[in-house]
């Protein structure tokens, strides 16, 4: 037995954990010194949900973070949470991308890669393993830890030594959502160091409370080195406080040997900056701990809270918990680690919010039954699998072998706009979100004015000129449905109509119902009417009742099914899915609307043509709100 080594998370899991992920790099500067000096075995800063957030709601260039911090860490090795194939994103990426930004994120600083399959499958792990060996960097590989019918000690004994055989560094226990519970860590942690060769690290979090105990009996065990967060960043759905294991191991044969004074020192620093945002303290609520039920991992939990909060939906996170095992059961027990929890918690979440299980289905929901992201650890019934794919076929291959190299498209796409290797690889990752960070970063650069903190560029107006931020469009909201029925509109808005329109000669009322239909139907959906309307003098003397028997189900909305990002094209160079006046099919693809970082098909159950599209691309739109206007055939 000798001293336990401990990696700090404060800086990456432990406020993507609590925070949602929003600490920026202006407020980790003024602790990076005193966070060098401790004597951590390595600082995890990176990876995870950072790139993503930082481009999509802080507007840092995540590359520039890993470089300021690397200039600032001189003694202690800075380590990354990469997905496998999925990097730092929700779907695999081809080999060469990989390749690249594994390449640029040594470059730029990082010492060890902890990578993981949310499946374990690893195949999935190959390319990025290899090269980082290749670099000479340390290739950490983990093994996802979760319960089921299939998931043994033994199992995880097995898939640890096929990644020791891989070449895998060392190897980490990642448990993701606080299930393993201490006596069973000490039978595996003990399993682990019978078999293998290389050092043993155990991830945990404390959001069932079962982490302190789980990281001593860990150490009993033998393990090498164990994860932990500063307390402020510590708790609930986090990491266990670095302070507690530190004391609880003070003066035994694993003394950490680690400074109590100092780590208080950094912790005062990250209390204030919670204090000053408002961020969560890490706290333990009922729906924290029916973890064990519902084995959602802590990063996923705060997350879950804030999306069901934008779908207006907040009150219905125990009907989300409970439906959570259970598409979880249906889709071969996936374990819940990213991407795998964004895909079984949203389409938890959309056959709450739907009321019918599986009527809607993201296009990575679909991927993942078709085998895009590997092997499920149990095989999907043929009964889930129709319901979501129908006869498509299952690959069985490595899904990375069906991906056309990326890399000179990508580049050649953000020609106009990249200034490095590295802003090609984001664009890569993140296309729709990378061009609106771009276009921020221009405007930003055009006006010359200095990193604000999030939000504040969309007040700043510099000597009277537009926003630094590109100015977001105001989505057009639909009515409330309380004020009109579900599908008619009520007389008060038929007569306001009436009063809006202009009086304008027509021969032939029956020729334009349907113009006179859309007309309707774009008031209800909060749109103001021409000024000038061919149908005018037809419905000025139109009495109340002619006019609500015009407005039959022939025209029937497109609703936003929830919160999000309206796209009219899957990518910045395609065309859109479809256009005003075309002929469209039961099935057929409208739209993609991105919610809950995942992108969501909006299809159309019956034929018909396209009469209008209320939303612009890349428009923010809000539950409820019509997008499209179709005429049934």
């Amino acid at each position: 037995m000798s001293k336990i080594r401990i990696t700090d998370t404060s800086l990456r899991d432990g406020h993507q954990s609590l925070w949602a992920t929003r600490m920026a790099t202006a407020d980790m500067l003024p602790v990076l010194e005193k966070l060098d000096n401790i004597g951590y075995h390595s600082l995890e800063i990176w990876g995870g949900a950072t790139f993503d957030v930082c481009i999509r709601y802080l507007n840092e260039d995540p590359w520039e973070r890993l470089r300021e911090i690397r200039r600032n860490i001189k003694k202690t090795k800075l380590q990354m949470l990469v997905r496998g194939q999925s990097l730092v994103g929700y779907t695999h990426y081809p080999d060469d991308i990989v390749i690249k930004f594994i390449e640029k994120a040594a470059e730029n600083g990082i010492d060890i890669f902890r990578m993981f399959d949310a499946l374990n499958d690893l195949r999935n792990l190959e390319t990025c393993m290899r090269t980082v060996k290749r670099i000479g960097k340390h290739a950490q590989a983990c093994v996802v830890y979760t319960i089921s019918p299939v998931h043994s000690v033994q199992h995880f004994v097995d898939t640890t030594l096929r990644l020791q055989d891989m070449g895998a560094d060392s190897i980490c226990v990642k448990d993701m959502a606080g299930l393993l519970a201490p006596y069973v860590s000490y039978e595996l942690i003990q399993a682990l160091k019978e078999n293998l060769d290389v050092p043993i690290q155990l991830h945990t979090h404390y959001i069932g409370g079962l982490a302190i105990a789980t990281l001593l009996k860990a150490a009993e065990a033998g393990v090498d080195i164990i994860d932990t967060a500063s307390v402020p960043m510590a708790f609930g759905s986090s990491q266990p406080p670095v302070e507690t294991i530190v004391r609880a191991l003070q003066g035994t044969e694993w003394d950490t040997g680690l400074d109590l004074h100092e780590l208080f020192e950094i912790a005062e620093h990250f209390e204030q900056i919670r204090k000053h945002k408002g961020f969560e303290r890490g706290v333990t609520r009922i729906s924290d701990m029916k973890v064990f039920e519902h084995q959602v991992p802590g990063g996923m939990i705060s997350n879950l809270y804030s999306q069901l909060e934008e779908q207006k939906a907040s009150h219905r996170i125990n009907e989300v918990f409970a439906e959570i095992p259970r598409v979880r059961a249906d889709l071969g027990y996936a374990p819940l680690v990213t991407p795998t929890s964004q895909i079984i918690g949203i389409q938890a979440v959309l056959n709450v919010l739907l009321g019918e299980r599986y009527k809607m289905c993201p296009g990575e929901v679909k991927d993942y039954v078709r085998g895009f992201y590997g092997r499920p650890p149990v095989p999907i019934s043929d009964e889930i699998r129709q319901k979501i794919i129908g006869h498509t076929p299952v690959i069985d291959v490595r899904p990375a072998d069906l991906l056309e190299p990326l890399w000179e498209k990508a580049r050649q796409e953000s020609k106009d706009w990249a200034e490095s290797e590295e802003d090609i690889i984001t664009y890569a990752l993140f296309p729709q979100v990378a061009l609106k960070y771009f276009e921020w970063r221009k405007a930003r650069s055009a006006e010359d004015i200095p990193q604000m903190q999030p939000n504040e560029y969309e007040l700043a107006v510099v000597e009277n000129k537009a926003p630094v931020a590109p100015p977001k469009l105001k989505p057009k909201v639909r009515p409330n449905a309380a004020s009109r029925g579900d599908e008619v509109m009520n007389i008060d808005e038929i007569r306001e109509l009436m009063r809006l329109l202009d009086e304008s000669n027509i021969a032939d009322l029956e020729l334009q119902k349907n113009d006179f239909k859309i007309h309707l139907r774009k008031y209800v959906a909060g749109n103001t009417p021409a000024t000038s309307n061919p149908v005018a003098s037809a419905a000025q003397p139109l009495l109340v009742e002619q006019a609500e028997e015009i407005l039959d189900d022939n025209i029937t909305e497109i609703l936003a099914p929830m919160v999000g990002t309206f796209y009219a094209a899957p990518s910045p160079d395609a065309d859109p899915y479809v256009k005003i006046g075309d002929r469209v099919q039961p099935g057929q693809t409208l739209c993609i609307l991105e919610a809950m970082k995942l992108m969501n098909e909006i299809k159309t159950d019956f034929a018909g043509t396209i009469v209008d599209i209320l939303v612009e691309n890349a428009q923010p739109v809000e539950y409820g709100q019509t997008l499209f206007l179709i005429q049934k055939d």
